[in-house]
């Protein structure tokens, strides 16, 4: 790995285009920040390859199931919280995963089909892991906002423009289609395939394929991060701070809180605690400075409890070495793990049966 501590101008303009434009042709990108699309495709391409930035792609939505967003805290037996998290950052619909400071040792985001299916995830793949102390999961009722939509902020608003100027501006469909699966799988894996090569494998038309891309980037069906290693983003601090407040003012307060130039997600629980957030931070010595702010500016929302990420494993499905350079992907999709099913059945099975004979009163 290069020993650099900083990324130059054209480093960051150029993350800042693929954040605008993730699929923007290198001709484009490289107009956008004055270079010609070799230099522009170089300079990703060393990037990249030191693991200093990259790109991701998940679904939001699709038309056959609605899927729930969930956050997992971890408490691992002593000495086995590396293990665990090697294990548990393969599962594909792990979102995230981050040892954190505080009351827990794992703090994992997951995304699974249903309520169903986030039970047997709980109960048969995290209760039967070695390693595993204890577990306390919240759903999120509402995802405010995500990593998705934070910026470097490094261009202008020409350059934005130039970017983005053929994106089309009426809203389809937000949700993939079952035909859409393997279109989006591919992109899932690596979403800066050109049109001929998603047709290849695929299996669809040139014709189809930009079709159904042009639909879904109406819709948003899917969801593309860039994202920079972040010892040199400026912003090197993730903290989560868990709040709460008035039912009737969740809604609100989330609004405001996303907004914030800090905030990376926000999300409404459904525990006490009802409000869940994650903010970078330039120090560790922030942390209590912008608590500070939040309560002047917020005075109805309680910060009750807060965890710093010492090492994010797992950040929307991209494997991360400790300074958070890029390693590798897991494809993000759905969990299916035919041994808890076979689990689940003898479960069920149990229960219909009812109780078993009961012993004999003294």
């Amino acid at each position: 790995m290069p020993t650099s501590t900083t990324l130059d101008e054209l480093d960051h303009l150029l993350v800042t285009a693929l954040q605008t434009a993730p699929r923007a042709d290198w001709r484009r990108i490289g107009a956008a920040l004055g270079v010609d699309a070799s230099t522009a495709a170089r300079r990703w391409a060393r990037l990249t390859g030191a693991g200093l930035a990259w790109l991701s792609c998940f679904p939001v939505a699709v038309d056959w199931l609605t899927p729930v967003v969930a956050f997992i805290e971890i408490d691992c037996v002593p000495g086995r919280l590396h293990e665990v998290a090697a294990e548990l950052a393969e599962d594909p619909h792990v979102f995230n995963l981050e040892h954190v400071t505080g009351g827990r040792d794992l703090l994992m985001t997951v995304v699974l089909r249903d309520n169903a299916e986030l039970a047997r995830y709980v109960g048969f793949r995290l209760g039967r892991l070695d390693g595993v102390a204890a577990t306390r999961t919240q759903l999120a009722t509402t995802l405010h906002s995500e990593g998705s939509r934070w910026r470097l902020d490094r261009l202008d608003q020409r350059q934005r423009d130039l970017l983005v100027r053929d994106r089309p501006r009426d809203r389809g469909e937000w949700v993939l289609r079952a035909e859409d699966q393997r279109l989006a799988r591919l992109l899932v894996e690596d979403c800066r395939q050109p049109v001929a090569r998603l047709a290849e494998r695929s299996g669809l038309s040139p014709t189809t394929v930009r079709r159904r891309l042009a639909r879904m980037d109406r819709g948003g069906a899917l969801m593309y991060r860039c994202e920079v290693a972040r010892f040199l983003s400026g912003w090197p601090v993730t903290v989560y701070l868990w709040g709460s407040a008035p039912p009737d003012e969740v809604t609100r307060l989330a609004g405001l809180l996303a907004g914030l130039r800090e905030t990376r997600m926000c999300a409404s629980l459904t525990g006490a605690h009802n409000v869940l957030f994650a903010v970078w931070l330039r120090s560790v010595e922030r942390v209590q400075s912008f608590e500070t702010a939040l309560r002047r500016r917020f005075p109805q929302l309680e910060i009750v409890d807060r965890a710093v990420a010492l090492w994010q494993v797992k950040l929307a499905g991209q494997l991360l070495d400790p300074q958070g350079r890029h390693l590798r992907g897991v494809p993000f999709w759905t969990w299916d793990d035919p041994g808890t099913e076979d689990a689940l059945g003898d479960l069920v099975a149990r229960l219909r049966a009812g109780p078993g004979p009961q012993a004999a009163a003294p």
